[in-house]
Order: C-alpha cells, then structure tokens, then sequence
C-alpha cells in the first residue's frame, strides 16, 4: 500500500514565470500565480511547479564528479522538429550531436537538463 501520491514536480529556478512560460510553450498549459511560485497546470490535468532559489546555481551536465539531480523525459513525434522549437524558446543543446540515438538532451533557460525522445 502507498504511503502517498506524487503531488507536482517542483524546479529551483531563478525566475518562476519566466521558466514556467518556458515551459508552456514547450508542453502547453496554463501559467498560473507569480512571485516566488508558479504552476504550469497542463493540458492532460498533470502540473509542473517552479520555486525562486536565491543564489540558484544550474546542474552540470554531463559531469561525472557533480549530480545533476533530475531531467525531465519529454516525448516527442518528430526530434528534429522538436529540436527547433525548444532551440527557438531558448534552450540549449548538451548533447545533441548524434542524430542516430532517439534522444537528445538540452538545458531549459535556467540550465535544467531535459531530453526531446521520439522513444
């Protein structure tokens, strides 16, 4: 028997509307609240939170000596035109030269590592 349910998926960050607004145009949803927390509620009813960290430092990626701590899966039908969008948005690629992997991995504006997967 579970002794809870996951509640939301909450991100340190430096900027919550700005990451959340990131974040809606890369999975849709609505942005709701402002200051030092912000809600992505998204379409299929699931959330994202983000959280003001002061002196917010972003994961390194890869680094064998540092954790990045999570990354965020996100499915996709079509790599490269996913890849353009999120570049467009303001990602970065990490690691995305290999076109033959069915994965790439990029860092949202506050440097969080995520991967588009056409999996």
């Amino acid at each position: 028997m579970a002794v809870a349910e996951l509640g939301v998926v909450v991100l340190d960050c430096p900027d919550p509307s700005a990451l959340a607004r990131f974040y809606a145009d890369v999975l849709g949803g609505t942005v709701e609240g402002e200051g030092d927390w912000v809600d992505l509620k998204l379409p299929d009813g699931r959330a994202l939170a983000f959280q003001a960290a002061p002196g917010f430092v972003p994961p390194k990626w890869p680094a064998p000596d540092d954790s990045q701590q999570f990354h965020l899966d996100l499915t996709v039908p079509d790599l490269d035109a996913a890849e353009k969008a999120v570049l467009e948005l303001g990602a970065r690629p990490l690691d995305a030269e290999d076109r033959s992997r069915t994965f790439r991995v990029y860092a949202d504006p506050a440097g969080h590592p995520f991967c588009l997967c056409a999996c």
